[in-house]
């Protein structure tokens, strides 16, 4: 007996029942899974990846991705604890670790997750200050996942991250930060002047010792420095002669030479 021979209401019933089958099969990628109601209950695990089968009405399936999803928290006013008023803006990274927590306990996991998103990065930021705000992100960054993973955690969801992307400060504290840097800026500038004057002086009062210790390196010094001054043209230099250089022409002079005569002597002027 072929197909053919079949009466009509039997053709059309085996064609609704391919017709069923077919559409009862459905296709799930590497990264989805199916929450399965049957019957109203959830199945105990949910199925996928590959081909599987929805009997409707019977079952319902609901798909989730398992792959990580980046949420944007929009720009949020926040009161620092030293009452200053910013907005705030931050990103989010998380991904669904138990498919059937988050079909079953939440109606919408991402708008839960955006949410607390939200309501935290409000509450952590309100206990801080500007400048522990803007010096330590990173910690800030990870206190806020971790409040976040505590409170995400029971409808399936893992938060990864959370980066505060921007603060937006008021007009007139950029102006007043400005003018902190520039004075912070000031006293540095002052500081390292100080110490190298600092630096300089103490440098002096080695040499000056050391000239003490011997008196004939300050005359060879001082000749040096007359040197320096005439290499330039057009220089008239006056200077007085110094005594202790009389005094040792003197004593050259004084000293008799064998057959010649004797040197005179040249006197110290007088004060």
């Amino acid at each position: 007996m072929s197909a053919a021979d079949l009466p009509l209401p039997i053709l059309i019933v085996i064609a609704i029942i391919l017709l069923y089958i077919l559409n009862s099969i459905k296709i799930l990628r590497e990264y989805e899974r199916a929450v399965i109601f049957r019957l109203g209950r959830a199945l105990p695990t949910p199925k996928g990846p590959g081909i599987i089968l929805v009997f409707r009405p019977f079952d319902q399936m609901i798909r989730i991705s398992l792959r990580q999803e980046v949420l944007e928290v929009p720009h949020q006013d926040v009161i620092t604890r030293d009452n200053v008023t910013i907005k705030v803006n931050a990103v989010v990274t998380f991904y669904v670790v138990d498919p059937n927590m988050a079909a079953i306990k939440v109606s919408n996991y991402v708008y839960q997750t955006s949410q607390l998103a939200q309501t935290t990065l409000r509450t952590v930021l309100g206990e801080v200050e500007l400048d522990e705000l803007l010096s330590h992100r990173d910690k800030l960054n990870l206190r806020i996942q971790s409040i976040m993973d505590q409170r995400t955690e029971p409808f399936g969801v893992k938060v990864v991250s959370v980066e505060v992307k921007q603060v937006d400060l008021p007009d007139q504290m950029q102006r007043a930060m400005a003018k902190q840097a520039e004075a912070e800026r000031e006293r540095r500038s002052k500081i390292i002047h100080a110490e190298g004057e600092f630096s300089a002086a103490a440098k002096l009062v080695d040499a000056a010792q050391l000239l003490a210790t011997q008196p004939m390196t300050l005359q060879l010094r001082y000749l040096q420095t007359l040197t320096e001054i005439g290499v330039e043209k057009n220089t008239t230099i006056v200077f007085p002669l110094p005594v202790e250089l009389l005094n040792l022409l003197n004593k050259i002079s004084s000293a008799p030479t064998p057959g010649g005569p004797a040197v005179p002597t040249v006197q110290p002027p007088k004060a």
